[in-house]
């Protein structure tokens, strides 16, 4: 009787090194998945983490038990009842008409001021960025005022935009009565005008970061094709800075959310009534000088919810969607 040869197929041979490669590799994908390819990079990033975790996350998880509580500031040792109200300081604070109004200066403060600040921080960017005698002189100049104290430059603006300062005196019988400063429809977009002049020398340094990533050959290219400077600056750079534009956004929404000091110094606080009041004066106002910390808490909450919501908003208009 004929046997005939046992043939050996590659299956079993590839069926048997499958659970080797899994357990070489397979095995430490929970691992690699939780701490990523470069764990020493947890490392590194833990002084961070610490850092927000102690500064930012568990204050405002403080503020948010604060905001469910009927709370009271208290003397050390002093224990006191403070009930859990559950929404009740929600609804309190929007339901209070300042805080409606200050939401509504916020707003308007925001589609003067982030328009403004991303377009004259783009177009002088781009200027400085082909400036080539006294190119740092020029950059200093417009970064002076950011790092120069509000204090000391809110005199000069005080100066400029009162009753009968240079600017109305310039304007003549073109000075808006009331002042602007003192006028309830002319308050809050003159604080955006100061705003943006005073940090615009902050967000010229991000374009200007942003603008040495484009490649010359883009430009020259554009040049080849019959672009002009202006066909250039569309085509080439605005979409070559726009992830330093989805930067500027984010960052001038939620410093002009937090607005406090210029307001507060400008139209000595939020005035007139109320016209420049903003959300973190209120929080201030409420908290600090009428002893209301749970309402203010809650109120620091709605802002921080408003700001998420906007700011993912921008991102996804200003930063296109992700492939």
């Amino acid at each position: 009787m004929m046997t005939h040869p046992q043939t050996t197929s590659p299956v079993p041979a590839a069926a048997e090194a499958k659970p080797a490669s899994a357990a070489r590799h397979g095995g430490g994908r929970p691992r690699a998945r939780l701490l990523g390819q470069h764990p020493l990079g947890i490392l590194f990033s833990l002084p961070y983490v610490v850092y927000v975790m102690g500064v930012l996350a568990v204050p405002f998880g403080f503020a948010v038990y604060i905001s469910v509580h009927q709370y009271y500031f208290t003397a050390p040792g002093v224990d006191v009842d403070r009930p859990f109200v559950g929404l009740d300081n929600y609804v309190s604070v929007l339901s209070d008409p300042a805080v409606q109004q200050s939401f509504l200066n916020i707003l308007v403060f925001l589609v003067i001021n982030v328009p403004l600040t991303v377009g004259l921080s783009l177009v002088l960017a781009t200027a400085l960025n082909r400036v080539r005698w006294l190119r740092t002189f020029f950059r200093v100049c417009y970064y002076v005022p950011y790092v120069t104290a509000s204090v000391a430059v809110v005199g000069v603006w005080l100066f400029l935009f009162q009753q009968h300062g240079l600017v109305n005196s310039l304007l003549g019988p073109l000075a808006p009565a009331p002042s602007w400063l003192v006028n309830s429809w002319l308050a809050m977009p003159t604080v955006a005008l100061f705003v943006t002049w005073k940090q615009l020398g902050f967000f010229i340094l991000l374009y200007l970061a942003a603008l040495q990533n484009i490649p010359n050959e883009l430009y020259e290219s554009a040049a080849v094709d019959g672009g002009g400077r202006w066909v250039q600056f569309w085509n080439v750079t605005v979409p070559g800075v726009r992830s330093a534009s989805v930067l500027v956004v984010i960052l001038a929404t939620i410093t002009g959310a937090n607005l406090f000091t210029e307001p507060y110094l400008l139209t000595a606080g939020g005035g007139p009534d109320g016209a420049s009041s903003s959300p973190v004066f209120l929080m201030y106002q409420k908290g600090i000088l009428q002893g209301n910390p749970d309402v203010a808490a809650a109120l620091g909450v709605v802002l921080v919810a408003g700001i998420l919501v906007v700011t993912l908003i921008q991102k996804r208009l200003v930063g296109g969607k992700e492939e």
